[in-house]
């Protein structure tokens, strides 16, 4: 898929979630010790970016599926971004 947001990013549903977990983080901050929620987004953008999202994900997929590599290399993992010109 190559059309919409997937054509900015490869994972929008993982970027969406993280973004989520930073928006209720800065929501944290309005209140006293609001800050001490940074744990949460920290952890999720790291489990997404290093652990169980994006290198799970895409570790099988390089070899299954005709094209996939070419769109790794032309689309952003994670954060939405205009494609690379080949």
């Amino acid at each position: 898929m190559d059309r919409g947001l997937w054509r900015y990013t490869r994972h929008p549903n993982y970027f969406g979630e993280a973004t989520m977990w930073w928006g209720l983080y800065l929501i944290a901050l309005g209140v006293p010790g609001g800050w001490l929620t940074i744990v949460s987004p920290l952890t999720i953008t790291f489990l997404l970016l290093r652990v169980s999202g994006v290198p799970m994900l895409e570790k099988g997929r390089m070899g299954e599926r005709p094209g996939y590599r070419e769109y790794v290399e032309k689309t952003s993992a994670f954060f939405p971004w205009f494609p690379r010109k080949r």
